[in-house]
């Protein structure tokens, strides 16, 4: 069983960009973490709509972003079964693959959490994993707890830091509260962007961008267009 600290940080990735990569590393600082799994969401029981991506291009994307950096890994675990992809059936999966509960981390924005009450295994979800709850342009992570007053006993806050020690984590299930600057960047914009033929520059990765290109993804045109 891996004793590394590990983070997981899921998502449609449709496309992924600056900010889910940013969101990566500021955990990852604050944290300690030794590296950091992007996993593709299979089947959302969140949303109606499908991703506009197939499933291998989204993949090939996540692929490509992982290259970033040396601590990111792209896993297609989600990938691989058509139900639905819930976060309680996904960090079970890990476990049996040999990830320690105690070292796994589940990476998401102050937005997303603030629905964890309607999650599939809720609450119990939250004695699966760490989750490190990373602020999003417009939703801080500061009064949470008073949003969440039955989880506030769980909550920890913690710090970015390139220097700093990480914290002992003990045992879960904590809630890391990460207030750090990320990226104001969407998918739906990028996608809206390429179908205007505008600029996507500095909001993929340059891999990625060129990826889109080729595979003219969400009406993209030429290459040139993607950079101009």
């Amino acid at each position: 069983m891996t004793k590394e600290r590990t983070g997981v940080l899921g998502g449609r990735f449709d496309p992924i960009h600056r900010g889910h990569l940013e969101t990566a590393r500021v955990a990852r600082l604050a944290l300690g973490l030794d590296r950091v799994l992007l996993l593709p969401s299979g089947v959302s029981p969140h949303r109606v709509s499908a991703a506009r991506a197939t499933d291998a291009d989204r993949l090939a994307m996540v692929k490509l972003a992982a290259q970033t950096w040396p601590y990111l890994a792209a896993c297609g675990l989600e990938l691989d079964i058509e139900a639905p992809s819930y976060t309680a059936r996904t960090l079970a999966r890990l476990q049996e693959r040999g990830y320690d509960r105690t070292q796994l981390f589940f990476i998401i924005g102050a937005d997303a959490f603030e629905e964890i009450a309607t999650w599939h295994d809720y609450p119990a979800v939250l004695e699966s994993a760490h989750f490190v709850v990373v602020s999003r342009p417009g939703h801080s992570v500061a009064g949470l707890a008073d949003r969440l007053p039955t989880l506030r006993e769980q909550m920890r806050t913690v710090t970015e830091s390139r220097h700093g020690t990480p914290p002992d984590v003990g045992t879960p299930p904590f809630i890391w509260l990460l207030d750090a600057a990320t990226p104001a960047v969407s998918s739906t914009d990028v996608r809206a962007r390429l179908a205007r033929r505008r600029p996507i520059t500095g909001l993929v990765p340059v891999t990625v961008a060129a990826y889109i290109a080729d595979h003219r993804l969400y009406d993209a045109g030429p290459a040139m267009s993607l950079h101009d």
